[in-house]
Formats: structure tokens, sequence, C-alpha cells
């Protein structure tokens, strides 16, 4: 069994580096992540008002909030794409147990956004105490508080990309729904004025998301945005998993 889930953690780590989405991704991450950093720290630099000491690594965390998006769709494609070119029936004909499939599948794409946020996070904080220098601090102790974080939110992110593509096997359908459950539902719902529709924004993951990372949403706690995020992840994953499962592979 583990030799199985070895063999097919490598073929998904060489399929997912062979394709070159996965480089437009991670330059699309790169670019938002650090740019935005970068303009912060120039922003800082010229603060009429500056705060000197002021970590670099608040300008790292917060371009991680939109940054996230190319890794996650770079987890989702990875799915879907197989469903759009037939290419899921000879992936189950080199892993024919299921769930060996999908447990190597989900767990390439966790590990690669997870390490690649953690890195750019970290050329983000790099970035933004260049251009803010000597304004902005880069404590070691921030890094071991938002590297970790970042990656966290990167790798449930990408799980619960993973389990969507599964689930609803379409690209142009799973990003409406990332886009809706991640970023538009959690913005808008609390602008209604009502308290279930705040609450019912709490429940959604891109609230977890947002509170980890840039710690702005009112009602939430550090616990409680982490098994948000977590329970999220892990429930559309096990969806994901009963269609894998259940249905054919080319309907």
């Amino acid at each position: 069994m583990r030799r199985v889930f070895a063999r097919a953690c490598a073929a998904e780590w060489t399929r997912l580096w062979t394709v070159r989405t996965t480089w437009w991704f991670l330059a699309a991450a790169g670019a938002t992540m650090v740019g935005i950093a970068t303009v912060a720290g120039v922003e800082a630099a010229g603060d009429p008002e500056p705060s000197p000491g002021a970590s670099a690594w608040v300008a790292a965390s917060v371009p991680a909030l939109p940054g996230q998006f190319a890794l996650l769709a770079l987890a989702l494609t990875a799915v879907t794409a197989d469903y759009a070119t037939g290419g899921i029936v000879p992936s189950l004909q080199w892993t024919p147990r299921r769930g060996v499939f999908l447990l190597a599948r989900t767990t390439v794409a966790a590990g690669v956004a997870a390490v690649a946020g953690a890195l750019l996070a970290a050329a983000a904080g790099l970035a933004a105490f260049i251009a803010a220098r000597p304004l902005l601090g880069l404590p070691a102790a921030g890094a071991l508080e938002v590297l970790p974080t970042v990656a966290l939110v990167f790798a449930a992110g990408a799980v619960f990309a993973v389990g969507l593509g599964f689930l609803l096997r379409s690209t142009a359908g799973a990003l409406v729904a990332v886009f809706l459950l991640m970023l538009v539902l959690p913005l808008m719902l609390p602008n209604f004025g009502y308290g279930w529709t705040t609450g019912l924004a709490r429940a959604l993951p891109g609230s977890g998301a947002a509170f980890l990372l840039i710690g702005q949403v009112p009602g939430m706690t550090w616990t409680s945005s982490v098994v948000t995020l977590l329970g999220w992840a892990g429930g559309v994953l096990l969806l994901g998993w009963l269609r894998l499962a259940r249905d054919d592979a080319t309907r």
C-alpha cells in the first residue's frame, strides 16, 4: 500500500511540474504577493509619519489573501483538466485504487500550495523590507508566526479546491464556487446588516482564511477560523471522494 501511494505521489508530482499552466499560476501568485508587498513597502517609506520598527511581515500576510487564488486555481485545474481532456481514464488505469489516487493528488496539491505559499510570503516580506528599509524590520519571530499560517491557509485551500474539482468536474463551475465561497460571499453577506447573514458569512471558508491572514473578521477567533477552514476542506474533499468512488469517471 505504501509503495503504491508513493508511486502515485511521484506520478502526480511529475504530472504537475510538466504542465506549463503550473508555472503560469505560480508566476501569477508570485507577481501578486511580491508586487503588493513592494508597493506597501514603498508607501511605508514615503509615509510622512512613519512608524519605525514596524514589521515587514504584515506586508507578507496581507497579499497572501489575493495571492492564494492562483494556487487554488492550480489545485483545482489539476483535477478538472483531467475530466476535460479525458485524462482521468489513463490516470485511474495507472492508479486503479481510487482512494489512493485521491489521496495522492490531494497530498501533492496541498504540499505544493503550502510550500509555495510560504516561500512567496517570505519573498514578499523581504521585498517590503528592502523597499521600506530601514523603517520596517524583519524579525524572526514574525516569520515563525506568518509563514506557517500562510502555509496552513494555502494547504487547506488546496484541499478544498481539489475536493471541488472531483465533486463538480467542471473548471468553470468549480472556479465560480471557489470565488463565491472564498471571496464574494464572505465580503458581501455582512453588508446586508442582518445577524443571520453575518453569521453565515463567518461560517464560510473565505472568512476563516481572511481572519488567519489579516485578522479583520469580527466575531471570529483563531480556533474558529481554523475549524471553519479545515471543516470545509475536509467536508468538500469527502463529497468529492464519494462522487469519484461511486460515479463513472467519464460522466
